[in-house]
């Protein structure tokens, strides 16, 4: 059957259409290491620095560090290479992108004060906190199970007249069922077939999968956006020991996400040929291709602090609220088939079913509005300057994933607008049970070459921020939608160095990152003893950062 598109109010779409998840919310919440190169080049290890544009995102106490004015922008030109452990047979396990974007441009104005306030300064910035641009793709030769397995089994009591209908217009069970919408999905593209009735009500559903069948999947993953982080900041020097600063955050976040995901299937249940209820030996081929964006805006404080008790030591301390967000999100999907009945041997017994093209099964476009929680964080840094010719600095950052929190409307108003926002526990239990705090150490080096010239070098850490029994498949990871795909990243190692010059009140800094990132994709969630495809995911990526500006 053919169903228009139809773009509709979040207060058309059923409850089950507009379920948040936890991964939704780590995703949009998610941090970065990007800013000018002077700070790229050392590891990012600015928290007991400060006097670099990057320390108004970071650090507000840095802020106080200026005693004269600064106009800077910098360029960042990132190539991107991602690879997987399988080739298919129809296309390669790497993908290669190179991106230029604005890292960040800013302006920071400092006054000169009598008196124990030293300076009293105030500054605006841009910041690309987060680039969410991202392509892989990748081959699984064998399969153990499903994703129709796992759909029959959570579908578990649907009526299945109630997942179709005959008269779209009257009845369309995407928006006038509460049924979750991949079942239906699956259900009008025969992934799932009812086997039977429930004894609590409804119809039991078998997958494609079985005892004798095997097959092989492909995925496909291309993720774009960004978060833009726009700061207000204002800071002070004391007595030349203590620097503060305040900062106010206002970001805006695009992401989104094209995930296409395949099965090819031998020996699968599929429907006989007479269409009448019952099923047959063949072979099963789809492919799921979802669209989602999310988009929104939020805003945050940052307090910052720095200490100099001698010349030669620092002490950095930084807190940030939670980035409160309010979100929309849109996602839709689209769903090719085809089967054919065989015997197990492989040969053909019947005539071959093909939807696909403008034919193939999809759903309605679902729009919904939501509120994010993300995490706070917590940043410790100390530095010492050697002889005036060389600074050591060092850094922790602890961010709350485990603390994030989502809301959703309780009820809308005569115009369809969201209101009355309530927790969504479930979701929020989920976050808990998957997510853990995230720990980043960062370590930076410069050494003054001349007064003009500076070498630097640095790196950082982030440890994953994912539970063991999520990453390890001892719980059911639930997402949101039609797309049962996530990944988990592991660890991110990001090695840096760069040279910085300076000619009177001009200066111009380079930076050269490499980025490794070790991340697992999940086709779906394990399920009841079945293990869904994973691989590793790994991401080598080369950064040259530029920035340029004027002291004055």
């Amino acid at each position: 059957m053919k169903k228009l598109y139809v773009a509709i109010l979040s207060a058309a779409i059923p409850a089950a259409a507009m379920a948040q998840s936890a991964i939704d919310a780590a995703q949009a919440a998610q941090s970065d290491f990007r800013g000018t190169a002077r700070f790229m080049s050392m590891g990012g290890a600015f928290t007991a620095l400060g006097g670099d544009l990057s320390t108004l995102q970071q650090n507000p106490g840095g802020i106080g560090i200026y005693r004269s004015s600064d106009l800077g922008v910098t360029l960042d030109i990132n190539v991107q290479n991602t690879k997987t452990p399988f080739s298919s047979p129809d296309f390669g396990n790497t993908n290669s992108q190179t991106k230029v974007s604005c890292n960040n441009f800013g302006y920071v104005g400092a006054t000169n004060l009598q008196g124990s306030l030293k300076t009293l300064n105030w500054g605006v910035s841009y910041n690309r906190a987060v680039s969410f641009d991202r392509v892989y793709r990748g081959y699984a030769p064998t399969i153990d199970t499903s994703l129709s397995n796992y759909i029959a089994a959570y579908s578990y009591g649907y009526p299945a007249n109630d997942l179709t209908s005959d008269d779209w217009n009257i009845y369309n069970p995407y928006l006038d069922s509460s049924y979750d919408w991949l079942s239906i999905l699956a259900y009008n593209t025969y992934m799932i077939n009812p086997v039977g009735t429930a004894p609590e009500g409804g119809n039991e559903y078998i997958g494609l999968f079985n005892k004798d069948s095997y097959g092989d999947a492909v995925y496909n993953v291309r993720e774009s956006g960004s978060v833009d982080e726009y700061d207000i900041s204002f800071g002070g020097n004391v007595e030349n020991v203590v620097y503060w600063g305040l900062s106010i955050g206002i970001t805006d976040i695009n992401y989104n996400r094209w995930a296409y995901y395949s099965e090819s299937i031998a020996n699968a249940d599929i429907p006989s040929p007479r269409l009448d209820g019952t099923l047959t030996n063949g072979s099963y081929m789809y492919e799921l291709d979802n669209s989602k964006s999310v988009n929104g805006s939020g805003w945050n404080l940052k307090l910052g602090v720095i200490v100099r008790p001698i010349n030669e030591l620092r002490f950095g301390f930084a807190v940030h609220t939670p980035t409160w967000y309010s979100l929309t999100t849109n996602y839709d999907a689209i769903c090719p088939y085809r089967y054919t009945p065989t015997d197990l041997d492989g040969n053909v017994t019947g005539s071959t079913v093909s939807v696909m093209g403008n034919d193939a099964e999809y759903t309605e476009l679902a729009s919904y509005v939501w509120k994010l929680n993300a995490p706070w964080r917590l940043m410790l840094g100390v530095a010492g300057v050697i002889g005036n010719k060389a600074i050591v600095s060092l850094d922790y950052e602890y961010a709350g994933y485990n603390n994030m929190s989502v809301k959703a409307p309780g009820s809308y108003n005569n115009w369809g607008v969201g209101v009355n926002f309530q927790p969504l526990e479930a979701t929020n239990y989920d976050i808990k049970d998957y997510y853990r705090a995230q720990n980043t150490v960062r370590a930076g080096i410069e050494y003054r070459v001349t007064p003009q010239l500076s070498a630097r070098a640095g790196f950082n850490t982030r440890m994953s921020n994912v539970r063991d029994e999520a990453n390890n498949g001892d719980l059911e990871v639930f997402t949101a939608g039609t797309d049962p795909s996530y990944s988990f990243d592991q660890r991110t190692d990001n090695y840096s160095f760069g040279l910085g010059y300076k000619y009177k009140a001009w200066y111009v800094d380079g930076a050269y990152v490499y980025t490794h990132r070790k991340s697992t994709y999940h086709a779906f969630t394990d399920f009841d003893g079945y293990w869904a495809p994973v691989q590793e995911v790994l991401d080598n990526n080369s950064s040259v950062v530029i920035s340029t500006g004027f002291r004055f």
